[in-house]
């Protein structure tokens, strides 16, 4: 009875809101678990997943640990030790993580590898890595298991849109690479022609402004962008003057490499 009570308490436990996710760790080669079979202290026992991927189990020899969930280790120990108890009832959980890690390459951040100590999103990890004001969001993507599974931040560190987060695992790639061209250029009709460091959301208008505006022989309304697509440049007109007058059709969102032309003329 009390067997059969315990059996109903653990899988209670384990299947209430917010706590399953804890079953979804992976294991990997240098965690540290602890093996405990019920009313069998013999058979309980820490161990260290080795380099292989195994651990070595009183009773059962070497067990395959490393890729498997802790319930799939257990559901797995659960099964083999049925030759040696009667209705064993198991538990494994996982004392030490060295062995969860994320890697970031690409060039738009450093190098490096992250631990991934609990259940983290990419939007948790990005949040934590530095800037991401020169990366280039729109190629960036998750690699897992040789395939991307997640391809273009921009929704998601841009707009904010937490539809597109996903929940990190041990061994994913992340590549974020630098912004090929950092600057947007204003030249023509403006007081002082520069470029400008592109930043997310900056417009035609905050472009012009921060050239100084546009000079009094500007013809405002034939101010063009000028833009690299697809290997092909495009001409996107602005009417600059219907802009200064209210008109926010015209205050297109630029892009990096984008250069704004105000043309001149004396009428």
């Amino acid at each position: 009875m009390l067997r059969y009570l315990l059996m109903v308490f653990i899988a209670v436990f384990l299947f209430l809101p917010g706590l399953g996710n804890a079953q979804d760790y992976v294991i990997g080669e240098g965690d540290g678990l602890f093996i405990s079979v019920w009313d069998e202290p013999k058979l309980s026992v820490s161990a260290t997943v080795r380099p292989d991927g195994k651990i070595t189990i009183p009773g059962l020899g070497d067990v395959t640990a490393s890729g498997l969930t802790p319930g799939q280790l257990q559901a797995e120990l659960t099964e083999q030790l049925k030759d040696l108890v009667r209705n064993p009832i198991v538990t494994v959980s996982v004392q030490t993580i060295t062995n969860s890690r994320v890697f970031f390459f690409g060039g738009g951040l450093e190098v490096g590898v992250q631990d991934l100590l609990r259940q983290t999103s990419l939007l948790q990890m990005l949040s934590t890595v530095g800037s991401l004001q020169n990366t280039d969001l729109r190629a960036a993507y998750v690699l897992r298991d040789g395939e991307k599974i997640k391809e273009d931040f921009h929704a998601l560190i841009v707009e904010g849109d937490i539809r597109e987060d996903i929940l990190l695992r041990n061994n994913d790639v992340i590549y974020i690479p630098p912004l090929r061209e950092p600057n947007v250029y204003v030249l023509g009709a403006v007081e002082n022609p520069r470029n400008i460091t592109f930043r997310e959301g900056l417009t035609v208008l905050e472009a012009v402004l921060e050239a100084g505006g546009f000079t009094p022989f500007a013809r405002e309304n034939r101010t063009v962008v000028i833009r690299k697509q697809d290997d092909e440049e495009i001409t996107i007109p602005v009417r600059g003057k219907d802009l200064l007058q209210g008109d926010a059709s015209q205050n297109i969102t630029l892009q990096p490499g984008d250069y704004v032309i105000i043309r001149e003329g004396l009428f």
